[in-house]
This record gives structure tokens, C-alpha cells and sequence, in this order.
């Protein structure tokens, strides 16, 4: 069962320095998922990998003088941030005086009973006040830091690991989980409820907190199949201050728990800039995808011409992914709503698909006569054999040399080439290109540091 990544809160007011905090961290790994807009910033959501550990980081909205008809949602900004982390980083500006509404936001970030650590930011201005001002917040644990000159950083981050889990192996518990994802009011959770009455069997029905993820696992075509029935994202400039974030974070969290992402798609308002975003989302996570078109039955003047028009246009929108299948539905009339758990099933079944590496390559041989890389200043890539890694997406290393001048574009020939090959319908695969020379350079610099140490430890005795 994939588990769900811990979630790290930074909340605080206004101008102290949160975005700063938030890019080093996430940054100092190039590791940003999702580029969510807030009202005032760009990247409220990111992806953190450090020492084994992985987590999402959250940097809400800054939190501003509470005197007007916004108090309430920042107390409820608070509360949802209290609730939803595992670790609350609460920061405030070292070269002011701690204020009202530091007090309620370190009240409030205490009394969640999670792990509380205090962010000193800003701490290489000439006014940076001492940390007896900040101790009378009554969080323990105060780290100085300057996001401005990536000061306290590390210890920032060996102060989260220690609080959370070290990354999980991965355990397949044979469940197919799938995420109905997708915009406000696109049916979302129409389709979940009329899908859970379609089923064989009902085997647990897993209730979420508030605003979480639905969830209902039932039994199908002797497959378990777990739905997950998401909030939904909104464009960009529509969502609401703080509480929408979060919405935002549980979508990606339901991705990365999933096998497959049902991409819902209103059959009135298709082909979105955000369901191109979602869509590259899921693909970047190597998820299954299916998109769907809901609320058919709603469309005037229906007819398999209008959808044989309709469905070269969407096809045009999401030539990025041309693996995913498109299917038309209605949970009114129940049209192909059943279908989607064959598709489920046959999709879990093409990941998961045996390949031999004879097979593959005599592919990628036939690939490379068939059309021969170009090279970059004179040098051209060499692509000597190919292996399968990984399943749940599928992975190929391919091994040779000069890889690093092999285009973009012949890694999607290749993608096209494996897809003929093996039917990968619905799923991403992914590349890995090793290149033997750099792997050889590596491996010699390797034995000569361990016979220098060697050498070193050996003087040391004489």
C-alpha cells in the first residue's frame, strides 16, 4: 500500500519571510510538484526530499492584521494548517517585536499538539533581536535562520527528519486505487456514488476527515478496487485564501496514493487550461490515466457525430499524453460508467505486464536502423541495450554513451517504439539512460578514493 507522504505547515504573518523559507527548502532539491497560484505567490506546494525522507511542504498565505471580515479565515487558515500537518513551522521576523498575532498563531499551532518548531527569520538584518524576545511565544524549539543567505537551513530540515517517518518501501497489497480527479463541479462525486452502487460488493467504506479524500474500496471482476473521491482544484486565481490550498495538496497526495487517475472533464466546458495542468501532473507521477468526460447526457444534440468531432479536438489538447483513453459518460443515464472498472483493471494489468529483454532489444535495434540519433558538436549518442527496472510505472534503462546529447524527441520515438511493442495503453512509462563511460569514470574514481583511504589508514599505523 503506497503511504501517505507527512505534510509540513509553515504559517505566520505577513512579510516574514515564508516564500524565502520556502523556496530554499524545497529548492535545495529541485523538487517542486505543483505550481499552485495563490492570491499574492506562486509555488504554495512543493515536494521535499532530504536524507531518506520525503514530505510535502506547504507555505500558506501570509496572515495579515485581522481587523476586517478576513479574521475568520485566518483562524480558520490556522486551524486547517493545524490539522492537515504532521510538523507546523511557525515563523516570524527577527527584527520585530513579537506581536498579537504571532501569539495566535503559536497558540493555535500548540494547542494542534504537533511537533511545533519556531523560525527566527531574517536573522542577518542589523535589528535581528535575541531569542529570549521569541521564547515567550512558548515553542521550544527556535531555529535562527536567513532564508536570504540560506543560513539554519540544514538545521531546519535535520529538525523536520527527525520528527517524521524515514521513506517507506513500497508494499503492493494487490488493490487498484483510483482517483477521480478534476475541477469543481465536474461530477466528481456523482460518479463516485453511482459508481459505488454499481459494484458486486461493497467490502469497507473508509469515511475522511473534513474537506480529506473519500474513500470506498469495493469488489469487481475479482479485483478490490479502492475510489478516492477528491476536492476539487480550481483555476489558479479562484481559489479561495489558505483553506483551497490544502484541497489543492490532499488532490496531489490522492495522486501519488493512486494507480490510476480518472481526469474528469465537463462535457460543457472541455479542455481547460488546468486539466492540462492536472494531466501533467499525473503523468509526471507515473500514474494510470483515463480521461473522462462527464455530464454527456447534458449535451444538446448528442449523437456519435458530435462525439467523433468532439474527440479529435480533445485528443489535440492532450497530445502530451496520446496513452490515455478517452471515454464519454453519464451518471445520470449510467452510460459507460461500468466500463471504467474494466478499464481500471486492464490499465493495472498493462503496468504490471511481464516483458522479456530479448524482446526489447530486438526493439530498440530495430529503432535505432529504423532512425539513427543525431548528435550534438560532432558527437553522436550510442544506445546499446535496453533492461526493464521497475513496474508501477513501467521503467527502461537504456545503457551506452554520449547520452547526455540525445534529444528530447528521440526519447518520445523510443516511448512510440516500446508502445508498439507492448501495449502500455494508459500508462506512462519512463527513461533512464545511463552512460557506461561516466558510470566507468565514477566506478575508477571510487576504487582509486578507497585505495587512497587505504593508504592513509595504512601510514597512520606505521
Amino acid at each position: 500500500m503506497a503511504s501517505k507522504l507527512p505534510t509540513v505547515a509553515i504559517i505566520g504573518q505577513a512579510n516574514v519571510g515564508k516564500s524565502s523559507l520556502f523556496n530554499r527548502l524545497v529548492r535545495s532539491q529541485q523538487a517542486i510538484v505543483a505550481r499552485e497560484a495563490g492570491t499574492t505567490r506562486d509555488n504554495v506546494i512543493g515536494r521535499v526530499e532530504y536524507n531518506q525522507h520525503n514530505f510535502w511542504l506547504v507555505d500558506t498565505a501570509g496572515l495579515k492584521d485581522p481587523n476586517d471580515e478576513f479574521e475568520a479565515q485566518i483562524q480558520e487558515q490556522i486551524t486547517e494548517a493545524a490539522d492537515t500537518a504532521d510538523v507546523i513551522l511557525v515563523v516570524v521576523d527577527s527584527s520585530q517585536y513579537i506581536s498579537d498575532l504571532d501569539r495566535l498563531v503559536a497558540k493555535k499551532a500548540l494547542r494542534s499538539k504537533k511537533p511545533v518548531l519556531l523560525l527566527v527569520n531574517k536573522t542577518d538584518l542589523k535589528e535581528s533581536l535575541p531569542n529570549d524576545e521569541f521564547k515567550r511565544l512558548g515553542i521550544q524549539q527556535i531555529i535562527r535562520t536567513s532564508a536570504e543567505h540560506n543560513q539554519g537551513i540544514i538545521e531546519v530540515l535535520d529538525s523536520i527528519t527527525d520528527l517524521i517517518p524515514a521513506e517507506s518501501e513500497y508494499i503492493s497489497d494487490d488493490v487498484i486505487r483510483v482517483s477521480l480527479i478534476g475541477r469543481p463541479n465536474v461530477g466528481k462525486s456523482y460518479l463516485f456514488n453511482t459508481l459505488a452502487g454499481k459494484q458486486q460488493a461493497i467490502v469497507a467504506n473508509i469515511a475522511g476527515t473534513t474537506r480529506d479524500v473519500n474513500r470506498i474500496r469495493i469488489r469487481y471482476g475479482g479485483r478490490d478496487i479502492e475510489l478516492l473521491d477528491t476536492a476539487g482544484m480550481r483555476k489558479p486565481g479562484k481559489q479561495e485564501i489558505g483553506i483551497e490550498k490544502f484541497s489543492v495538496l490532499r488532490t496531489l497526495q490522492a495522486i501519488e496514493q493512486s494507480d490510476i487517475c480518472f481526469l474528469l472533464m465537463d462535457a460543457n466546458e472541455l479542455n481547460t487550461q488546468l486539466d492540462q495542468r492536472i494531466a501533467g501532473i499525473i503523468d509526471e507521477a507515473g500514474k494510470g490515466m483515463v480521461i473522462v468526460v462527464s455530464k454527456w447526457d447534458s449535451v444538446e444534440g448528442k449523437d456519435a457525430y458530435t462525439r467523433d468531432e468532439i474527440a479529435p479536438k480533445i485528443a489535440r489538447t492532450f497530445d502530451f499524453t496520446p496513452w490515455a483513453p478517452l471515454i464519454f459518460t453519464s451518471s445520470v443515464t449510467g452510460q459507460n460508467v461500468t466500463k471504467l472498472f474494466d478499464l481500471a483493471i486492464d490499465i493495472d494489468d498493462r503496468r504490471k505486464q511481464p516483458t522479456k529483454t530479448r524482446v526489447l532489444n530486438d526493439m530498440l535495434q530495430d529503432a535505432i536502423h529504423g532512425h539513427p540519433p543525431a548528435g550534438l558538436k560532432n558527437t553522436h549518442p550510442k544506445l546499446r541495450y535496453i533492461v526493464q527496472t521497475d513496474t508501477t510505472p513501467p521503467w527502461f534503462v537504456i545503457f551506452g554513451s554520449n547520452l547526455k546529447y540525445l534529444h528530447w524527441s528521440y526519447k518520445r520515438y523510443l516511448d512510440r517504439q516500446l508502445r508498439e511493442t507492448y501495449n502500455y495503453t494508459g500508462t506512462p512509462i519512463k527513461f533512464s539512460f545511463r552512460d557506461e563511460k561516466q558510470i566507468k569514470a565514477n566506478r575508477l574514481k571510487a576504487e582509486q578514493e578507497q585505495q587512497d583511504q587505504s593508504n592513509t589508514h595504512y601510514s597512520d599505523d606505521i
